[in-house]
């Protein structure tokens, strides 16, 4: 994500402190301490300027959810967002998505969310995609056993890609549209999605259940 340069940005973020977690690797293991009474922990991968996050906090005062940023430009305005909102179930990390294991034990998330990452279109950055299969190995290893990954995109050839990243991989899926919206909206839409559909562009979603015991991997190179 590329942003302009926010003025300010330190004391901004400083003035974020309630909803930004500093020190995300000493919390490994031991997030639900934030919210002991949540149901369940939801991590969106990539939140850039937070309306998902955020308007998904307001309607689900029973979750716990978790957004990850490493563009802090961005973060900071979805961080002010949850602090004008007064949302006390939701927490940001200025971290990378490679570092997931570091920050979380097998099993302490019980939920996904990939919204319209970047869809590194060159074969040779096949390997940077978020639903490449490293990533998804990640994704697994923090994710309790039945947990799930929803993933939306308006990139057509990004999301035929990962669908079959994802079946030769061994990661079930299901809810697969090309069109979530084609009846009328459905569900929380990010800031990118509102222009898409604004625009016309179909939005495409699916959601990844994470597979029991041994992964079946396919012997194709699906890196392209």
């Amino acid at each position: 994500m590329r942003m302009r340069k926010r003025n300010n940005l330190e004391p901004r973020m400083e003035a974020c402190e309630a909803v930004w977690i500093r020190d995300p690797e000493t919390r490994r293991g031991r997030w639900r301490e934030l919210m002991p009474s949540a149901e369940a922990l939801h991590l969106e991968i990539g939140c850039g300027k937070g309306k998902f996050t955020v308007e998904m906090a307001a309607l689900h005062p029973e979750l716990l959810f978790l957004a990850v940023e490493r563009v802090r430009e961005a973060l900071v305005l979805a961080m002010e967002k949850a602090v004008a909102m007064g949302l006390k179930n939701v927490f940001f990390l200025s971290v990378d998505a490679a570092e997931l294991e570091q920050l979380f034990a097998p099993g302490e998330v019980d939920r996904i969310y990939l919204n319209f990452c970047d869809p590194w279109p060159r074969s040779k950055n096949a390997k940077r995609r978020l639903t490449y299969h490293s990533f998804l190995e990640k994704y697994r290893a923090v994710l309790r056993p039945d947990g799930e990954i929803h993933f939306k995109t308006d990139n057509e050839k990004l999301f035929a890609w990962s669908l079959e990243e994802f079946a030769q991989y061994g990661y079930p899926v299901q809810n697969v549209t090309d069109d979530l919206h084609k009846d009328g909206i459905v569900g929380v839409m990010t800031g990118y999605e509102e222009k898409f559909h604004t625009l016309g562009t179909p939005i495409h979603r699916c959601e990844i259940l994470m597979p029991k015991g041994e992964l079946k991997i396919a012997d194709e190179d699906n890196s392209g």
